[in-house]
């Protein structure tokens, strides 16, 4: 019998390695976006350029997206079960925290349509808001 994080790979025509199968599982078990560097302190001692394959595979293959905003450093989430790898679904705000430095993503809160110049071909889109999160607001609002 399968285990169900091989299914997922296997849905999005990844081949499961332990690798594979090791960063899905940190990208799952978090509630906020991962930088490369947040997956490799969670998998101790991964061979870098492994771990980045890994990532840009996943992306690739539609079962994460790329978050860019806010920290500076690109962060990795798990995509939308919609998502290909022709057209990510992912057209969602992100929030990133100034006081935690964590980004989250917040598919209840849709990317609005704008419209550009005929001339101009989007190839990607993002929106990054940036302030405290629940978590920190409350912690702040304790401390007053």
């Amino acid at each position: 019998m399968a285990h169900p994080q091989e299914d997922t790979l296997l849905a999005k025509q990844i081949t499961p390695t332990p690798m594979r199968l090791l960063v899905l599982d940190v990208l799952r078990r978090q509630s906020a976006a991962l930088s490369l560097a947040d997956v490799e302190q969670q998998l101790g001692h991964a061979d870098r350029i492994t771990v980045h394959r890994t990532l840009k595979t996943f992306t690739d293959q539609g079962l994460v997206h790329r978050v860019e905003g806010g920290s500076g450093a690109v962060k990795y989430a798990l995509c939308d079960p919609a998502c290909t790898p022709e057209h990510h679904q992912d057209l969602h705000a992100h929030f990133f925290c100034t006081r935690c430095r964590e980004t989250s993503c917040l598919p209840a809160v849709a990317v609005p349509p704008i419209s550009l110049p005929s001339a101009y071909q989007v190839q990607e889109t993002s929106l990054v808001m940036k302030g405290l999160c629940e978590r920190c607001a409350a912690a702040a609002e304790t401390m007053q």
